[in-house]
């Protein structure tokens, strides 16, 4: 299947090549040259602008948006929406907020191209790993992008299948699921996040805890010099809380007992925000998500250890690079 893709950073790009391993044809184009010609000596049809590149597709056309949330992903929008044709189809895989969705999505419906949100889960990892995808929009054109969805998934692996869904069909055992209307793909994908800064603060207060136990404030047959990247070890092995962030965290901790590479100032991508809106709104309670995205505000004043297992964690999913600490 052949599909043009926007925005070729981390990515953006690695999506493009795990499309081109699995045998599609991909037409590429970025605001710098420099990504479009690495992808053209990788095999990628390449574009010298929007317009040269819109001509390279065939219709109906299918273009994935891989660019920053906000101001970028609008004039994306806007400047596709001035070339396509009834029947074409935006893919937005970045991180839009989920009401944006809704919104481009009744504009480009009137003429009749068609508007596909896709959370898309899997950072740096995702070229070899996979990509965990939830998706929104037409339901028609859903089904159309399904090679490209599949190629891009993890698929089934080594997952042991969950009681009772062996008489059940869908693509929710390969990695990518169809949501629902315009908006509930990047829904499912904010609370996915929302969930993430959750998870990741429990591991770094615990952590933080371990690094501490040889407090000079504690008694002294209290005090314990814990060995944190064996903890993490072997805590992988068995353990009800087991997972790839901390897998990740295990590699950090190896790598550096003490993360000095890292300043414990954490970011935030928005996702996490918007989830306390929804919650808001729904009048749901969320007190640890919350809590997460509080502490990620208060890291940028004051840091702790527990912030640098936040940041170890970002780096080794995503590839994020946090600022460094000011002397």
């Amino acid at each position: 299947m052949q599909l043009g893709m926007i925005g070729l950073g981390r990515m953006g790009a690695n999506m493009v090549r795990r499309l081109m391993r699995g045998g599609h044809e991909c037409v590429v184009w970025d605001v710098n040259p420099d990504n479009v010609k690495q992808m053209a000596g990788e095999g990628a049809l390449s574009a010298e602008s929007l317009d040269d590149f819109i001509g390279k597709l065939t219709q109906p056309r299918a273009i994935w948006i891989m660019v920053p949330a906000g101001n970028a992903t609008e004039k994306t929008v806007t400047d596709l929406a001035a070339r396509l044709k009834t029947g074409d189809i935006i893919i937005d895989g970045g991180n839009s907020n989920y009401k944006d969705d809704a919104r481009r999505a009744i504009a480009l419906r009137e003429k009749g191209i068609n508007y596909v949100d896709v959370g898309t889960s899997g950072g740096v990892w995702g070229l070899e790993r996979g990509y965990c995808m939830m998706i929104g929009g037409p339901e028609d054109a859903a089904r159309h992008l399904d090679p490209i969805f599949k190629t891009l998934a993890p698929g089934r692996g080594d997952i042991n299948r969950t009681p009772g869904r062996e008489n059940t069909s869908g693509t929710v055992e390969d990695g990518y699921l169809y949501c629902g209307p315009s908006g509930s793909g990047h829904f499912v994908k904010m609370v996915h996040n929302g969930i993430e800064y959750g998870l990741m603060q429990a591991y770094a207060e615990g952590f933080d805890i371990f690094h501490n136990a040889n407090s000079k404030e504690l008694a002294e047959e209290l005090r314990y010099d814990l060995n944190l990247a064996d903890i993490a070890e072997v805590w992988r092995r068995g353990s009800v809380v087991s997972s790839w962030l901390l897998d990740l965290t295990a590699m950090a901790l190896l790598e550096d007992k003490e993360l000095s590479n890292y300043s414990g100032f954490v970011q935030d991508s928005g996702e996490g925000r918007w989830t306390i809106q929804a919650a808001i709104e729904e009048a749901v309670p969320a007190e640890v998500l919350s809590a997460a995205l509080y502490t990620r505000f208060r890291s940028r004043q004051e840091h702790t250890f527990a912030e640098k297992i936040l940041s170890a964690m970002r780096q080794k999913f995503g590839g994020h690079l946090e600022p460094r600490t000011r002397d």
